[in-house]
């Protein structure tokens, strides 16, 4: 039998889910042309569409001022991080390496603090808030820690790396 009679599909089954998932958004529901939705599931089959129609907004992503407040008012989260992180790179690049990286790993720090306190932290907001805080958080305290050991000189020792990196390279 064929399928356009009801027969199988070939040797995986019915080829007439794989068909209905693979169909494209009609016209009229194409993204930004009609009331957004989430996707739903196609009939007769388990699978997710193959073209989403809208993505979810994180939470904790709405604007940190009200809607009436200029645009870079509203961002005063994501802002405020980015001149830190602008302040700590040109530091590094003026030749004050240290001050610049531990400005950089503050920022993020700072980042994780304001994702993690405020309701709305707007464009601060990236995934769900529990991974935004841990990434920030992680790669700030990463950061510090790497620049309190920068050699020559570094403020933070730590006793069992030597050894490791002597064991590691070479013998």
């Amino acid at each position: 039998m064929s399928p356009e009679t009801g027969g199988s599909g070939g040797p995986g089954g019915s080829s007439d889910a794989r068909d209905r998932t693979r169909e494209a958004v009609p016209p009229d529901e194409a993204p930004g042309t009609g009331p957004a939705r989430a996707p739903a599931r196609r009939p007769g089959t388990r699978r997710f569409p193959l073209f989403t129609r809208d993505t979810a907004r994180p939470e904790g992503g709405g604007r940190a001022a009200s809607r009436d407040a200029p645009a870079p008012v509203r961002q005063w989260p994501i802002l405020g991080v980015l001149v830190l992180v602008a302040l700590g790179l040109s530091l590094t690049a003026l030749d004050h390496f240290r001050v610049g990286a531990l400005a950089v790993g503050a920022a993020l720090s700072a980042g994780a603090l304001l994702r993690g306190l405020l309701p709305e932290s707007g464009m601060l907001a990236v995934r769900s808030r529990f991974t935004d805080v841990v990434t920030y958080g992680v790669l700030g305290l990463v950061i510090v820690l790497l620049a309190l050991m920068a050699q020559p000189d570094p403020l933070l020792h730590v006793p069992f790396l030597k050894d490791t990196l002597h064991f590691t390279v070479g013998g």
